[in-house]
């Protein structure tokens, strides 16, 4: 196809704005799906993790014909942690939607997101979703997105942009907030009319930079991405430029274009084209596909380095290799290394252990999604608590921060600007909009770890934070540790309701009676600071004095079940997470009670040493 019917645009968002659902609907009215075919809702969330977390984790793309012309949408995740996905996509793309929600307005990752679209001096058009809101305020929001441009220093020209209202669940879009449209033809015609066609020597040598990865079961690894320059055959003879320049000629055995949801196979694609690649080999994001003998490769990507790092184990639990597949340590660094191809933002180091590996990502949510994508496979390991990673700049000891963004409810404002203070985060911005308070922090990336539980408990779960990293700033010094200790499990076996009813006096249990424990293993959280060892497997003794049913009136407090984030949030620095297909347990390094005094006295004779 030719350039100038072309029209390549990433769609970038806050989480849960609303760019998934208009994906959806603009690939049903330009027709992609046909007649007979079911469309279910967010079709680009192909991911079953996405799906149950209602954001997108993965860039995909899809294509659109309208009218004669091609039109590449890509669809990229909303979360900072993810936005190694989103500077990669930057580079196929000439210009954005973004998407912001008519209530809410611009987020931190709205920012982030737009942040790295801008230096990529990219044409953007605004989208105002979910008009069909009752309290929608389109015209506040437009002048909330003005001020965001000018806040990152954009050129005068980039702040005459296009603004389309739209609500993508009703399937409609109009140039005027007060008047509602009929289709989102207007949407379209402005994609066409203000993004500017790719441009490239149609004629010249093929250039073509790696930037998404796919797997097929019968071509291997799916190099995609956007053609810069020249034609790319199916069949062809190409030589691949490597991340550290080395050249190697391999054959192109299949090639994809894209048309709607589907890969098409096609014969060749030309400049300005998204296309799949097959049948590569061993080929990585950011390395370039030439011409044969031609070597001419574009900058490699420039990424944002990791933020936080935590160490992945060889399970060595008594219970490990029960429920789901034991793994050595060379199947664990294999697993760790394989995700890595993919995950540009994502780094692997072997240690001095061969049975540690210590990962690198970009946040919390980011390791966490690896960690159940992980057992979701099957696997089991543990993991560490995350430490996040300090630089040095002269005598300065930097560490990442965040720009964090609340909105909490009045009365509540109070004890989350205490734990905030005490995490050493900095207020920058304080707005009341109506009984509810918008905060603005900048806080070190490590005052945010096992933040949000204490959060959600403070405004008794009508609290909503988003944070986006701010970059590298001087080290606050020491944070106030967890101030509450652990009830650990003195001996292994079945949890009772007997042995769970002493224990209960102590705090706050983690699991139900009939759990299976074994020594070591954290079952609650002590409402002194020391640790104290509990037996839950404790029977009651019955004889001919004791009635074995008078304990059936005896009711147990609800156990707190912590889902796999809260897992991370609460380890400390002497505890693991096993992680199994089945299971969460916390557990102490080392799970003898003697053993673990040992280590105790000898960790504090060292330090004091």
């Amino acid at each position: 196809m030719q350039c100038a019917k072309i029209r390549n645009i990433a769609i970038i968002a806050h989480v849960d704005h609303g760019k998934t659902s208009l994906v959806d609907e603009l690939l049903v009215q330009a027709g992609a799906f046909a007649g007979h075919e079911q469309v279910g809702e967010r079709v680009l969330d192909s991911n079953e993790l996405e799906r149950e977390k209602g954001i997108t984790i993965l860039a995909k793309n899809t294509s659109i014909q309208y009218t004669g012309y091609l039109i590449n949408i890509v669809d990229t995740p909303g979360h900072a942690d993810f936005g190694g996905e989103v500077e990669r996509i930057m580079k196929m793309v000439d210009g954005v939607l973004l998407v912001v929600d008519a209530f809410e307005g611009c987020m931190p990752q709205t920012r982030f997101v737009l942040k790295k679209a801008l230096e990529q001096k990219l044409v953007p058009i605004v989208v105002v979703n979910k008009m069909d809101r009752e309290n929608a305020r389109p015209l506040e929001v437009v002048d909330e997105v003005l001020d965001l441009f000018i806040d990152l220093g954009v050129e005068e020209e980039a702040l005459d942009f296009p603004v389309v209202y739209v609500s993508a669940l009703e399937g409609w879009a109009s140039y005027d907030a007060r008047k509602k449209g009929e289709n989102l033809a207007p949407l379209f015609d402005t994609i066409i009319e203000r993004i500017p066609a790719p441009t490239g020597d149609a004629g010249g040598p093929l250039q073509l930079q790696v930037s998404l990865l796919d797997y097929n079961d019968y071509l291997g690894r799916v190099a995609i991405g956007r053609i810069s320059r020249g034609t790319i055959k199916s069949g062809s003879t190409i030589t691949l430029v490597k991340r550290d320049g080395s050249l190697e000629n391999r054959r192109v055995a299949k090639l994809f274009g894209f048309a709607g949801l589907k890969r098409v196979e096609i014969e060749a694609g030309g400049t300005g084209e998204i296309v799949a690649v097959g049948g590569l080999g061993e080929v990585f994001v950011g390395e370039t596909i030439c011409e044969l003998n031609q070597p001419d490769p574009l900058p490699l990507l420039k990424i944002d380095e990791p933020t936080l790092q935590m160490s992945f184990l060889v399970n060595d639990s008594p219970f490990a290799g029960q429920e789901g597949e034991p793994v050595t340590s060379r199947k664990l660094g294999a697993r760790l290394k394989k995700e890595m191809e993919k995950d540009v933002s994502l780094r692997v180091e072997d240690t001095g252990s061969p049975d540690v590996f210590l990962v690198s990502g970009r946040g919390e949510l980011h390791l966490a999604i690896l960690i159940e994508t992980m057992r979701r496979e099957g696997l089991e390991f543990q993991i560490s608590k995350p430490q996040v990673i300090l630089k040095r700049e002269g005598e300065k000891q930097l560490e990442p921060f965040e720009n964090l963004v609340i909105d909490t409810p009045e009365d509540s404002v109070g004890p989350v600007m205490e734990k905030l203070g005490v995490r050493k985060g900095d207020l920058l911005n304080m707005v009341n909009t109506g009984g509810r308070v918008r905060l603005e922090y900048s806080i070190p990336a490590r005052g945010l770890v096992g933040f949000r539980t204490e959060f959600l408990t403070d405004t008794r779960g009508y609290g909503v934070m988003y944070h986006s990293f701010d970059g590298y700033k001087e080290y606050r010094g020491e944070l106030t540790r967890r101030r509450n200790g652990v009830l650990i499990a003195w001996e292994t076996g079945t949890a009772t309701t007997y042995g769970l009813l002493a224990a209960e006096e102590r705090g706050i249990l983690f699991l139900t009676p009939g759990v299976e424990v074994y020594e070591g293993m954290i079952v609650g959280e002590n409402s002194r600071e020391q640790d104290i060892v509990v037996n839950v497997c404790k029977e009651k003794q019955l004889s001919n004095m004791r009635s074995s049913t008078k304990d059936e009136t005896v009711k147990l407090k609800a156990a707190r079940l912590l889902s796999l984030e809260q897992c991370i949030e609460f380890l400390e620095d002497d505890e693991y997470l096993e992680v199994t297909p089945n299971s969460l347990r916390l557990r102490k390094e080392v799970l003898n009670k003697a053993e673990r005094a040992k280590y105790e006295k000898n960790k504090r004779s060292s330090l004091s040493g």
